[in-house]
């Protein structure tokens, strides 16, 4: 008889492009979230949780990697109740994003919701793409959008809401800049290039356009036309537009002036005479007068040519927020921390679903990428302080350290009963620092007959250990015992004067 194959075992790893999150990350994550939605429902928005998984056809091609849109998600195809293969099932995916969905949601509900509909959405969003640094399969969005209005009101708002946002998270003023463009201004310099939806050479000049923050006017110019040298001496290929073609671009780029009214006089220029450049203009100017109106100024919020959005169902104006601060990458040198978040107005994508175009503009803040930002300032530690450890000095007593650390926690004090093999009491300290513990209550025999409790203070206790001398040891003790009645005073007051 034959021996049947051992099967080996899996191994212990996280997908490639994934990563897990442990306690402290976690936390931070769910407070930013809850300090987030609390901005978007004091602006009056609702929460919407969708569906994360949605049909193929429901998302549609609108990925970020639109060349190849069919591998830009994780999709499956639904099989028969037998489990057979069914060719013509539906083909599932998660979704890469929270606006696709909302589409979807708004056109199945639209009789049932208000209009406008004000919604925010928080959650994963999972996208096919090939990882990199800091860039991963699944992360974290907040959305806010406003479905069902053409008032550039509510553009507005949702940059407003996006300055306030940041500053609730902890993102001072000077340290950011919401930058607000407008797609119908670069369509009506693309018109006055020439290049008309049909044409091939557009998707190129807009892909060269989103590169002037790195290669600047010059580098823009020879890849608008001839091609250029990029930094490791590799040749790029040009667009092949003339001189004469690629001026409008340049003239659009280049056209941020000191003040808003100086910019709106250049891009008048750069758009020529296109009516859809004028619109976008027109609508540039009412967003910038109502952010004026409600305290919103230049250094906040700005009107700046050179923000392109990426994604094709951008229909009128487009923003991003981005961090102005430097820090060091991975080899020491300084950069910006860069954008944040982004959106724009996208007036057609529920008439995939209904037919008709229903107007709709939002926001999407990258959550990971701001608690980055905040680690990089050092606003956010790594560490989170553990919980209160009440140590086990006799097992047969375990009901009296469950009433100890049922008092604390009615109390509101994060607490706990150490579970693990009581015999070694300094495995239990351990235990408790690897916790990051700030408190471990101790009740031995002695202290139990005595009617008191020994209380001792870890974070104190490590910085002493690490950084006193003896005297000092002496002079601040970082053990106390009180009487078993002032456990929970005495506890809090340890809390309170650790911060």
């Amino acid at each position: 008889m034959a021996k049947v194959k051992k099967q080996p075992r899996p191994k212990a790893q996280t997908p490639k492009g994934f990563r897990d999150y442990f306690g402290a990350e976690v936390t931070q994550r769910s407070e930013m979230l809850r300090a987030i939605a609390g901005v978007y429902h004091h602006y009056g928005f609702e929460a919407l949780e969708s569906s994360a998984v949605e049909t193929v056809e429901a998302l549609g091609k609108f990925l970020p990697d639109v060349d190849r849109p069919n591998e830009g998600v994780f999709a499956w195809q639904e099989t028969e109740d037998d489990g057979s293969s069914n060719s013509g099932g539906d083909w599932m995916a998660l979704r890469y994003d929270l606006t696709a969905p909302l589409a979807r949601v708004y056109a199945q509900h639209r009789n049932d919701l208000p209009t406008p509909y004000r919604r925010y959405a928080m959650g994963p969003v999972w996208r096919n793409e090939k990882p990199g640094p800091g860039r991963f399969r699944q992360f974290y969005q907040c959305d806010a959008d406003t479905v069902g209005t053409a008032s550039m009101a509510a553009d507005a708002e949702i940059c407003a809401m996006l300055s306030d946002t940041l500053e609730t998270v902890g993102i001072p003023r000077g340290d950011y800049l919401v930058r607000v463009n407008n797609r119908k201004v670069l369509n009506g310099v693309l018109e006055a290039m020439g290049l008309g939806d049909g044409d091939t050479k557009r998707d190129d000049v807009l892909r060269t356009i989103d590169k002037f923050d790195k290669v600047g006017e010059a580098g823009v110019r020879e890849l608008l036309t001839k091609g250029r040298l990029d930094a490791s001496g590799a040749f790029i290929e040009g667009v092949g537009l003339s001189d004469d073609q690629a001026a409008p671009v340049l003239a659009f780029l280049t056209s941020k002036a000191a003040e808003a009214a100086g910019t709106i006089a250049n891009l008048r220029a750069a758009v020529g005479d296109s009516a859809v450049g004028q619109d976008g203009i027109a609508e540039l100017e009412q967003i910038g007068e109502l952010l004026a109106a409600g305290g919103y100024g230049k250094d906040r919020i700005e009107i700046d040519p050179s923000v392109v959005r990426g994604l094709g169902y951008y229909t009128g104006p487009v923003f991003e927020a981005e961090l102005t601060f430097e820090i060091l990458d991975e080899k020491g040198r300084k950069r910006q921390f860069g954008s944040v978040a982004g959106g724009g107005r996208y007036d057609g994508l529920v008439k995939r679903f209904t037919g008709q175009e229903v107007p709709a503009v939002g926001v999407s803040i990258g959550v990971d990428r701001l608690l980055a930002a905040l680690h990089a300032k050092g606003r956010l530690t790594a560490e989170a302080t553990g919980p209160v450890v009440v140590t086990v000095m006799d097992r047969d007593r375990m009901a009296d350290y469950q009433a100890m650390v049922a008092e604390l926690r009615n109390a509101g004090i994060r607490a706990e009963v150490y579970l693990g093999n009581p015999k070694n009491f300094g495995n239990q300290l351990k235990y408790a620092d690897k916790r990051n513990s700030p408190v471990a209550v101790i009740e031995g025999g002695d202290e139990k007959a005595n009617g008191v409790v020994q209380i001792k203070d870890l974070i104190l206790g490590a910085r002493i250990a690490e950084n006193a001398t003896l005297e000092e040891w002496k002079e601040r003790p970082s053990q106390f015992e009180v009487p078993r009645a002032e456990l929970v005073a005495k506890v809090r007051e340890i809390l309170d004067g650790q911060g």
